[in-house]
């Protein structure tokens, strides 16, 4: 068995319409250490990735219905990193060679030898089971990671074979995903395990301090400056340094970046000496960069220099399966921080959880659960709670109309304030006539005459 079964015992799903051959196949493998999943078509094979998601699939090639390799297409077009063995009475030389051309890992004719069969299962795996750092690094980086999405367990396939190399990778996915949280992953998963992790969001910082933070400063180099500053990208030395937003960075920073990427040297701010680095990159962003290069916010050759590998996470809507499991880890973490003795949800409330539309995704998922866990006085979360700690969720996130409306409104409070009421002025200082400011004003429902009257008051207690 390859190392990477040492640990856990590794999933092969099963495909076979005669019951008595795929019962004994189902037998060999068990006893060799394996979990099988039997399925006694290509159609409930289909049906059962779905759900979840093997390490490998072993499929006869004739069955009624459809045969072995239209459920290979099916996986080659869905998880082409899955690997797939077939086994057939009918084999030929000129068969096998097609199939493998084709992608197929294996090709095995009946009757086959189980020493032949364990042998190809042993090296299948060792292909799509990258072997990390140490069994230690293996076990742990996975765990991070909560899901029984089949869609989720394909994208830690691929984070596991990413891993293995240096390669730039771009995480794209909606704001609270866990973005962050796959980047630790690649990673925990790799060779730089044990070097450092760093993090910084582009979006967060100004576009004057972004510049000494990634690549650093020297004493001098302006106003403030008074000692020499080591940035991001020497911190991150030999691990990993993980860019989130990329896509808010402004534009002449992407030049610096770039330059740093493919020279693999920085210069520190108001410094003439370059500083080699030795540092993998991981970027976010939740924009489409595309568009970004279309519209000339964002650089293009910067963009195939940070997406060497694209890895796509989905939304919590995508992968509603992992709700009441993400909720109930959420309630542990939870109660334990507060004290709390809880102990689980209402189905109502979990009902609830699985139906809700999540724009906030995971994170807002978090935040509704410790709501509902500081204000709740019994052991079982009720549905009232929960669906309070999501309206509050909701209306902290208001629409671009409202948000419009809102400053419309603002804005036209602080002109008459300033004017005491008089509109031509309030009218000019807005740039707009007098006709469309008075249907401004009727559309929020601001009566100016109440600002001459609040002035007049002021004089009168001055």
């Amino acid at each position: 068995m390859s190392k990477c079964d040492t640990l856990t015992a590794k999933k092969i799903l099963l495909v076979d319409d005669d019951t008595d051959l795929l019962e004994l196949l189902s037998i060999r493998l068990s006893a060799a250490g394996f979990e099988t999943i039997t399925t006694n078509s290509a159609e409930a094979a289909i049906n059962c990735l779905d759900l979840t998601r093997p390490h490998l699939v072993i499929s006869d090639m004739q069955m009624s219905g459809l045969d072995g390799m239209a459920l290979f297409e099916h996986i080659h077009r869905t998880n082409p990193t899955l690997p797939v063995i077939i086994l057939t009475a009918y084999g030929t030389i000129p068969d096998a060679v097609n199939a493998v051309q084709r992608g197929i890992f294996g090709y095995l004719t009946k009757p086959y030898d189980p020493k032949t069969l364990l042998d190809q299962v042993d090296q299948a795996l060792r292909l799509s089971c990258t072997n990390s750092v140490n069994d230690q690094t293996e076990a742990s980086w996975r765990k991070t990671i909560i899901t029984q999405s089949a869609e989720v367990e394909d994208l830690l396939t691929k984070v596991e074979l990413v891993a293995d190399g240096d390669a730039s990778v771009l995480l794209n996915g909606e704001s609270g995903v866990g973005k962050e949280l796959f980047a630790r992953a690649i990673h925990q998963a790799s060779k730089r395990a044990n070097q450092p992790f760093v993090t910084i969001n582009c979006a967060a910082i100004p576009e004057q301090l972004l510049e000494s933070e990634l690549f650093g400063h020297v004493k001098g180099a302006f106003t403030g400056a008074i000692r020499d500053h080591k940035g991001l990208f020497q911190l991150a030395e030999g691990g990993t340094l993980f860019l989130d937003e990329i896509g808010d960075m402004p534009l002449l920073l992407q030049v610096k970046l770039l330059h740093a990427l493919q020279e693999r040297v920085i210069r520190p701010v108001g410094s003439m000496q370059t500083v080699p680095i030795n540092v993998r990159i991981i970027s976010a962003t939740h924009r489409d960069l595309k568009e970004g290069i279309a519209e000339g916010v964002f650089r293009e050759d910067l963009y195939y220099r940070l997406y060497v590998v694209g890895l796509t996470i989905p939304s919590l809507t995508q992968r509603r399966e992992d709700i009441p499991l993400l909720a109930n880890h959420f309630l542990r973490l939870f109660a334990n921080k507060y004290e709390k003795n809880i102990n689980g949800f209402a189905p109502e409330a979990i009902n609830f959880l699985l139906s809700a539309a999540w724009p906030g995704n995971v994170r807002q998922l978090m935040n509704v659960i410790e709501q509902s866990v500081v204000l709740c006085a019994v052991q079982i979360i009720p549905y009232d709670l929960v669906y309070d700690a999501m309206h509050k969720e909701e209306t902290q996130l208001i629409s671009f109309e409202e948000a419009r409306r809102q400053f419309e409104r603002d804005y036209l409070v602080r002109l008459l304030k300033i004017t005491s009421g008089n509109v031509t002025q309030a009218a000019k200082l807005a740039k707009r006539n007098r006709t469309e400011f008075y249907k401004l004003l009727q559309r929020h429902q601001l009566d100016f005459t109440l600002y001459k009257q609040q002035e007049k008051l002021k004089g009168a207690y001055s």
